[in-house]
């Protein structure tokens, strides 16, 4: 058989019939299937217990897509996430670790979009998230930042500088715990690292600035991106250290005078042993504990990088590393001659970037005098960086630009070369204040004739600044304010110092000035006289023009008015200061203006709000002479209600003080106090009410203000509540002044002659001053004390209209219900002190004369007054009258049903004034 037969034999062809089916292979697979429909109603169910977004996504859905590798769906997650955690902000709570680790991971994604959503979700996280809530996942948000800024990628690094503005804004305090890990990621930004051909033996590192050809901003650009937040990120470090001055005001450390805020002290608490005083020898406001032992702090105990800028050493280096690289940057960007080539579209750049440099080198030398050796720091700055310095930064000093824009109108402003303010809003003052601020940090009293030349460039520019006129804002001032300080520290004689004072004055004295730009002018001149009053007696020689400033503030607190209450509250502050050191131009010009201080309508203390009327009544202890005029503003203020009654009181004890009565044993100030115009005072104060106001009151008639009875001439008005207990709180501090005096008797006498000056004779008297009389009879009343006719008479008249108007009172009238108590006391115990009064108001009961509705008031009343203990003797005395009386109302009820009123009126007549018993009954009655 040949091959070819047998291949054919192997590989046999079978033929298919027509119409005959092809037969099935057997390995052939079966490729049928069948369906069916499946329901999952479920599924498509919202999950019960985590609430989802538009698209059906819960948190952990969203979380989940955050890991996948398509861009898109990380950032549709982002946006997922943020519509998710507005419309349910509890969620944030459930999952916070899970959203903070998540979305920092995606902080160095390599595509933008999702970088971009990020940071608004972060953005929007801040707002949502305290700082306690998310300090313990803050150590890895901030790993993933350095991280970002230190990415190879030139778009990771720019978006990372996005995330960092969002943590400073809200975390500064977290974000400034890593401080020396994320400022050598700010240095290595703008820079790269190369061996020192000069130290190549040590083989130290060096610095150099970094160029980038691949980034889409230019290199100065991206420096001055990055210098933006170092220099944030250097603030959020000075404010988050414990000793926080003022910028630019600062005191220096090794000073041995300080401004201390002053203890208070409570005399009321302090006399009632509720407050206790401690006191140490020669010690001031913080006493100085002598020892030799110094106590550790704990950041002593901490590593070196845990401590961060609040070390010396970790301070140093990186001011080691980073001066030079800011001189750098200041090189490209300042003109290359003496000055700027207008025109160049970077200009507004390089001077943003120079003020950016000069700004951190600020802020570093504020940190460097946080620490103990101060003084130490300073002259090793001085020692590696003054000579660059005065290059570098002072040669083209001071800096100016224009914009080469042409304007419509000229601009008076932009004329000034210091005030001038570009379209770029660069400050070109601030430029120049803050480099002048670094450059006089640098010099002392034991460099002055080395430094002499750039110091007398420095002094002239701000003499000039602060006279041309120009409108300064408040960071402007506060730095040229703490330039002219430390000037003035550094040189401290009058000829050197007298100058600039002049010059902030002139400054002091423009118009309009804005509220914080008064405020530091203030805080400079209170600075600066605190500073010139501690000095010795023997060396002081007093600023002319400081004591012209300060005897202009009462007038211009007088003229503040409630325009600027915390304006008011430091001029305030400032003339107590010098008036409790005796300044005697100051205390002149307060004497001139005190009756528009203490104008009881439109004066300063009436318009300002409780704690500064505190201080204002304070300052009249000060006051050389208090005359007649001013007294009576006084009394005024003190009865119009518009200050508190303990103001009032504390008011009344300094003038108690200051007059003849208040028993020093050295002699007091002559003509201080006059006696007949304290008396005045006291008595004016004690009515309530001036002359015209009394005479007002007498054409007053019928409810509800007046309450009138027929058996008195006298007809109370009615005062409101508020005004009444002002009055009574007023009266009994009146009455403890007068019973202090030490002839009771002439006391009395003059009291006695008031009342029947001014008020005997009023048909209306208000209720307060009434009940005041009574109360001021009572606390002055002795044995040796006359008492005429006419005052007996307005007495007991006074008394039975007072006594009608309580036994009269609705009792649903709240308001006049809560009189009751203390009125009734002053009307008992004058009645109990004068059996001579209440024999008059027994005799005035002629109820002849009188409605029948009134006879159950007097019914009542001569109830009461039989009841009361303190009554009883002279209720007894006056049987006879009380008898009277009772016949009459029978009369006058004769042939009609007898009521209870009357029965109990017989019964009480019957127990305590027929059978005279010998029990004394109750002190008190319920009425």
């Amino acid at each position: 058989m040949t091959k070819k037969r047998k291949r054919q034999e192997d590989f046999q062809k079978v033929k298919l019939k027509v119409g005959k089916k092809k037969p099935k292979l057997e390995n052939a697979t079966d490729t049928t299937f069948k369906t069916k429909a499946i329901q999952i109603p479920e599924q498509l169910k919202e999950d019960g217990v985590l609430p989802t977004q538009n698209r059906k996504l819960n948190i952990k859905d969203l979380l989940s897509q955050m890991h996948h590798y398509s861009p898109g769906v990380k950032h549709n997650a982002l946006l997922g996430l943020k519509e998710l955690l507005s419309q349910y902000p509890f969620v944030i709570d459930a999952h916070l670790s899970s959203i903070i680790s998540e979305v920092a991971a995606v902080f160095t994604d390599k595509d933008s979009s999702v970088r971009g959503a990020a940071v608004h979700l972060l953005q929007f996280l801040a707002s949502k998230i305290r700082a306690e809530q998310i300090a313990p996942f803050f150590p890895l948000v901030s790993a993933h930042l350095s991280s970002a800024m230190t990415h190879i990628s030139e778009g990771i690094q720019e978006d990372s500088l996005k995330v960092l503005d969002v943590l400073l804004e809200a975390y500064p305090a977290l974000l400034t715990d890593r401080s020396i890990i994320l400022l050598k990621n700010f240095v290595e930004l703008i820079s790269h690292q190369q061996l020192s051909k000069r130290l190549k033996s040590r083989d130290k590192l060096s610095w150099m600035l970094s160029v980038n050809p691949n980034r889409r901003v230019t290199s100065q650009q991206w420096r001055l991106n990055v210098l933006t937040r170092l220099k944030k990120f250097l603030q959020a470090v000075v404010d988050g250290t414990s000793d926080t001055e003022d910028e630019g005001l600062q005191e220096q450390k090794d000073s041995s005078h300080s401004v201390r805020n002053p203890i208070c002290i409570s005399w009321k608490l302090h006399a009632n042993n509720q407050q206790h005083i401690q006191l140490f020898e020669s010690g001031g406001l913080r006493p100085k504990i002598n020892s030799s032992f110094r106590l550790r702090s704990l950041t002593s105990v901490m590593d070196s990088a845990e401590k961060g800028l609040s070390s010396a050493e970790n301070l140093k280096g990186f001011i080691e590393i980073i001066i030079p690289l800011l001189i750098e940057c200041w090189i490209e960007a300042s003109p290359a001659q003496s000055a700027p080539i207008l025109g160049n579209l970077l200009e507004s750049e390089s001077q943003q970037l120079m003020q950016q440099v000069l700004s951190i080198i600020h802020l570093l030398w504020k940190l460097t005098k946080r620490h103990d050796e101060t003084y130490k720091m300073e002259l090793w700055l001085r020692m590696n960086y003054l000579v660059d310095f005065k290059h570098h930064f002072m040669r083209h000093f001071p800096y100016s630009l224009q914009d080469t824009v042409k304007h419509k109108k000229k601009d008076p402003c932009k004329s000034n070369r210091n005030c001038m303010k570009s379209s770029n809003n660069i400050d070109h003052l601030l430029l120049n204040l803050t480099l002048c601020d670094i450059m006089v940090s640098l010099a002392s009293t034991s460099t002055l004739q080395t430094d002499s030349g750039w110091l007398d460039m420095i002094r002239k520019f701000v003499t000039d600044t602060l006279q041309d006129g120009s409108k300064l804002n408040s960071k402007q001032v506060n730095r040229l304010l703490g330039v002219t300080w430390r000037l003035m520290q550094i040189q401290q004689n009058k000829v050197a110092t007298e100058p600039l004072i002049k010059a902030v004055y002139t400054l002091y004295q423009q118009r309009n000035l804005l509220f914080p730009v008064r405020t530091l002018l203030l805080k400079f001149f209170s600075r600066v006289y605190q500073k010139e009053d501690l000095r010795t007696q023997r060396i002081r020689s007093r600023s002319k023009v400081l004591s012209r400033w300060l005897a202009g503030l009462p007038q211009q607190l007088a003229l503040l008015g409630l325009r600027n209450p915390e304006l008011s509250n430091q001029l305030i502050d400032i003339i107590h200061s010098a008036a409790s050191r005796s300044n005697k131009e100051l205390l002149q010009s307060l004497q001139a203006t005190a009756a528009r201080i203490y104008d009881p309508l439109e004066g300063t203390l009436v318009l300002l709000p409780a704690e500064a009327q505190r201080r204002l009544v304070q300052l009249v202890y000060f006051l050389p002479c208090l005359p007649a005029s001013l007294l009576a503003c006084l009394s005024r203020c003190c009865i119009m209600g518009r200050m508190s009654s303990d103001l009032a009181a504390t008011l009344i004890g300094i003038l108690h003080m200051r007059s003849s009565f208040a028993g020093w044993k050295c002699q007091v100030q002559d003509n201080s106090v006059n006696d007949v115009d304290y008396f005045s005072f006291l008595f004016s104060t004690l009515i309530g009410f001036s002359r015209e106001e009394l005479t007002s009151l007498q054409g007053i008639r019928g409810k509800p203000h007046i309450s009138q009875t027929q058996l008195s001439p006298i007809r109370l008005y009615l005062t409101d509540l508020d005004q009444f207990l002002h009055h009574w709180a007023v009266t009994e501090v009146i009455c403890h002044s007068l019973s202090t005096i030490p002839s009771q008797s002439q006391c009395f006498d003059i009291l006695q002659t008031g009342i029947c000056k001014y008020l005997v004779g009023l048909v209306v008297i208000p209720d307060s001053t009434a009940g005041s009389v009574l109360c001021a009879i009572n606390k002055l009343l002795d044995q040796a004390c006359i008492i005429s006719e006419n005052l007996h008479r307005f007495l007991a008249s006074c008394c039975y209209s007072l006594l009608y108007f309580l036994l009269t009172i609705d009792r649903e009238d709240a308001e006049h219900l809560q009189k009751r108590d203390m009125l009734w006391r002053s009307c008992i115990s004058a009645l109990a002190l004068l059996p001579r009064l209440l024999r008059l108001m027994l005799q005035s009961l002629q109820v002849s004369r009188i409605c029948r509705e009134e006879l159950p008031v007097v019914a009542q009343l001569l109830r009461l007054l039989m009841q009361h203990g303190q009554l009883r003797s002279h209720m007894i005395t006056n049987e006879f009258l009380v008898q009277q009386i009772i016949k009459d109302i029978m009369t006058l009820k004769s042939g009609e049903v007898q009521e209870q009123w009357l029965t109990d009126l017989h019964y009480c007549f019957n127990i305590y004034l027929a059978s005279h018993p010998q029990t004394p009954g109750p002190i008190n009655t319920v009425y």
